[in-house]
């Protein structure tokens, strides 16, 4: 694994870590953009170009400075010893956190149907395996998703998880930009915030929902699955 990759999964992993547990941040380096492996164009027809541009230029880079900039002031409250100030600011913390480690995933686990996006993973691979085992097919996987991401009230996501405690493949819901964490590990994130489809499918969310298949990137899913 390269320099930069290691680099970047010791940044997400340290700001999970600070999300899941509240710790004071300390010295905390600031977090940027994560590289696209792909061109806006290149997961249409199922996702617009200009959806992505905007999604990764002005939304994630939203988070990325609400994120950095909220760090920085609870650490100037906790060093002049403002500890209400510091509390007062963790919601922007768990917040734009939130948004910048979501979304780092979310990109991570798509890809365009060239490079392989939509293609289920090996039939020797254990996540394949595991998923058949408790779903039968990925068929229901996706459909059972798709009802959790129609489900959420608002803004929100759906993850296919790993459930470490009882070693399953778990679909869960949160709201707004709360992570999953602990136990369960995030093989696959889908948004199902409306600026991550409205230009393009307006309010028929569910198109969306059934179409971003299209695009995932299940040897990455994989890859996370065999990595705890």
């Amino acid at each position: 694994m390269s320099l930069a990759k290691n680099a970047a999964r010791s940044t997400l992993s340290n700001v999970t870590r600070f999300l899941s547990t509240g710790a004071a941040p300390g010295k905390f380096t600031q977090v940027s953009l994560p590289e696209l492996k792909w061109g806006f164009g290149e997961l249409e027809p199922f996702i617009s170009g200009k959806i992505n541009e905007l999604h990764y230029t002005k939304h994630h880079q939203t988070y990325v400075n609400g994120f950095n900039k909220a760090v920085e002031q609870q650490a100037e409250a906790l060093a002049t010893g403002n500890v209400k100030q510091a509390i007062a600011l963790q919601q922007n913390v768990k917040f734009h956190g939130g948004g910048y480690l979501n979304h780092c995933l979310f990109w991570g686990n798509l890809t365009p149907q060239k490079n392989g996006g939509g293609e289920l993973p090996s039939s020797s691979s254990a996540l394949y395996k595991k998923i058949i085992d408790e779903y039968g097919s990925f068929d229901n996987l996706k459909k059972i998703t798709n009802a959790k991401l129609a489900g959420v009230q608002g803004s929100g996501w759906a993850f296919v998880v790993k459930n470490t405690e009882n070693n399953t493949v778990d679909v869960v819901q949160r709201y707004n930009q709360d992570i999953v964490s602990g136990n369960l590990v995030p093989l696959v994130a889908i948004d199902a915030w409306e600026h991550a489809y409205y230009l393009q499918y307006q309010n028929k969310k569910v198109d969306y929902f059934k179409a971003i298949w299209n695009v995932i990137n299940w040897a990455e899913a994989s890859k996370r699955f065999d990595e705890v």
